[in-house]
């Protein structure tokens, strides 16, 4: 969910469906190769969530994060490569990044991860259904904490989740240093942030997450968004209207 620029206070003057592009344009489906590591970028569902697909060639595994809608899609493409799916991991409990995870974990028995500070907003499915006009997914257990520091393994390569409130109280990032990229989910978009206008978001704590958690990341370090775009560290902390140095 991205602010426009200059809307310091939150609150998205787009389309009133918008939680996650303030363009609502759908991305394109990326396919990302580096040592081993796949990675596919499908946006899925009505407001085009960035859900990754990661796998690790030499053992077969994978991580999807934010499987949003589609689980089809996401299922053939795990089918594509042959992978078995470890954990499904949720950057925030918004219903366009977990609309399609009942579905998914039906066809692939994995376990979800979430910050607990979500799950608030996790009962709220029905209202969030309501307010976008569509109907609720289908309910689905947590099975794991995201915490501040926690680590998981794909292969030799690390996730390390990063505690990132401020769009919701449970926002969490996802550095991984090997590869040199960062899902942010919805705390930090090209050119700008998240919105702070809906229940649990809190403006100060976006910034102070962005500044403190993602902007000390090496400037090359690639960034892939929830909705739209991505950028680099080094991009935002030069051109975002919210961190831009004067």
């Amino acid at each position: 969910m991205p602010v426009r620029t200059g809307e310091f206070t939150g609150h998205c003057k787009c389309n009133q469906l918008c939680l996650g592009s303030s363009s609502n344009r759908r991305s394109a489906h990326h396919h990302i190769y580096n040592r081993g590591m796949m990675h596919e970028i499908l946006a899925v569902g009505m407001l085009a969530c960035n859900c990754s697909i990661f796998g690790d060639e030499s053992n077969g595994e994978a991580i999807v994060v934010d499987p949003g809608d589609d689980a089809g899609k996401i299922q053939e493409i795990l089918q594509k490569h042959n992978l078995t799916v470890k954990r499904i991991v949720l950057t925030h409990a918004h219903i366009d990044h977990i609309g399609g995870v009942a579905e998914l974990v039906s066809k692939t028995g994995a376990p979800v991860y979430l910050n607990f500070d979500d799950l608030p907003i996790l009962d709220q499915l029905d209202w969030q259904a309501g307010w976008l006009g569509v109907p609720a997914p289908k309910r689905f257990k947590i099975d794991a904490p995201l915490r501040e520091g926690d680590i998981f393994r794909l292969g030799v390569t690390q996730f390390h989740v990063l505690h990132t409130p401020g769009h919701t109280p449970g926002s969490v990032s996802l550095w991984i240093p090997q590869e040199k990229k960062l899902i942010s989910g919805d705390t930090l978009f090209r050119d700008s942030i998240g919105r702070t206008d809906l229940p649990g978001g809190d403006a100060q704590k976006i910034l102070q997450s962005i500044r403190q958690k993602l902007l000390t990341l090496p400037a090359d370090t690639i960034v892939m968004p929830g909705h739209g775009p991505g950028t680099t560290i080094g991009w935002e902390k030069q051109y975002n209207p919210f961190f831009r140095e004067r």
